[in-house]
């Protein structure tokens, strides 16, 4: 029963389903749950740094339950999607409650459907990494898969790495700076690929084309069977999704850069490279993405399976709360700042 303990990541699309049920004030209730009560619930309850001995981690390896714990999130996400369109597209709301499920839904994109995409995305069978490819697609954001694998797995915690926020950058630079930098990087990185195995432009190979046509028949099917004021919606929410990931990538790596070798090339990445936390709801809600270190250690590691390191830069808050501290720059820095090792600050 203990290994179910992620199913707790499905209390965020169920609040959203609440949210948009009732209506009125309780459109608020994901943003409320998962940026109010879930960083209230972490500072009570204890932290949590266990590791599992052998026998768990090999049991847990192999325990299938937890790949379909993963898998669940795309019928829940693609099914919230049409609940929501469709209950916009049948009722008329106030202004403030469509801001309401604009963020709602968008928490849900960025959590069970992006956060989940990129944890199949890392994964060596071709169909989990089609369903992560799945649940990037809502946010608009399928080009994450390329630069996320072949570029920051690559160049994390240099300046070269786009999603690498550097010293006293703020999350809103960050967020033109991180998304601007990563579609262009993303391309880069696919026409090198295209270009040695000698394929053109127009190949069946070039991933970022289809993740455009998939994007654009994603949205006009939704404008196909709803109107333009659901079209609109469902564009708020992609946006919603994808700057609640680039918050957390701000998080992941802010201020922590790599040294640089006599040779030119990066020391490798290293557990001092990402921020951690032990903070235990963020850990099951987000299915062990504030084990930063140990997945940029072995990125095909399962997340069941992810450790945390004593020499991990530790956060003080888990990373539900840090996502709202980096919300507001000055407290931010001022928590943050005198944390970063002091030779990483002035390069």
């Amino acid at each position: 029963m203990k290994d179910l303990k992620y199913l707790a990541a499905l209390s965020i699309p169920v609040s959203a389903v609440l949210s948009i049920y009732y209506g009125g004030i309780w459109s608020y209730l994901t943003p409320v749950y998962a940026f109010v009560i879930i960083p209230v619930l972490e500072i009570i309850l204890p932290l949590d740094a266990e590791n599992y001995d052998a026998a768990t981690r090999e049991n847990r390896k192999v325990n299938k339950v937890f790949d379909w714990m993963l898998y669940a999130n795309l019928p829940i996400v693609y099914g919230l999607l049409f609940y929501y369109f469709w209950s916009f597209s049948q009722n008329a709301y106030a202004s403030y409650e469509i801001i309401g499920f604009i963020l709602s839904l968008g928490i849900v994109l960025g959590t069970n459907g992006i956060n989940v995409g990129h944890e199949l995305g890392h994964r060596q069978q071709s169909k989990e990494r089609f369903l992560g490819k799945l649940l990037l697609l809502p946010s608009l954001y399928m080009h994450f898969y390329i630069e996320h694998n072949f570029g920051h797995h690559v160049h994390a915690a240099t300046k070269e790495d786009p999603a690498t926020a550097r010293y006293n950058q703020s999350v809103y630079s960050f967020w033109i700076t991180s998304v601007s930098r990563q579609i262009a990087k993303a391309w880069k990185i696919q026409l090198k690929l295209l270009a040695l195995e000698k394929r053109s432009f127009f190949s069946f190979k070039n991933d970022m084309f289809w993740y455009l046509v998939l994007q654009f028949g994603y949205l006009m099917l939704i404008l196909f069977l709803f109107n333009i004021p659901t079209l609109l919606f469902a564009l708020g929410s992609a946006v919603v999704g994808f700057l609640l990931l680039e918050t957390v990538n701000y998080i992941e790596h802010y201020g922590l850069l790599r040294l640089k070798l006599p040779s030119g090339r990066y020391e490798r990445v290293k557990e001092i490279h990402s921020w951690n936390s032990n903070h235990i709801l963020g850990r099951i809600i987000l299915y062990e993405l504030t084990r930063h270190s140990d997945h940029h250690y072995i990125s095909s590691k399962k997340y069941q399976l992810l450790d945390c390191y004593e020499d991990s830069p530790q956060m003080p808050f888990g990373y539900p709360t840090s996502m709202v501290l980096a919300l507001m720059p000055p407290l931010w820095f001022r928590i943050m700042n005198k944390r970063i090792p002091a030779p990483m600050k002035i390069r």
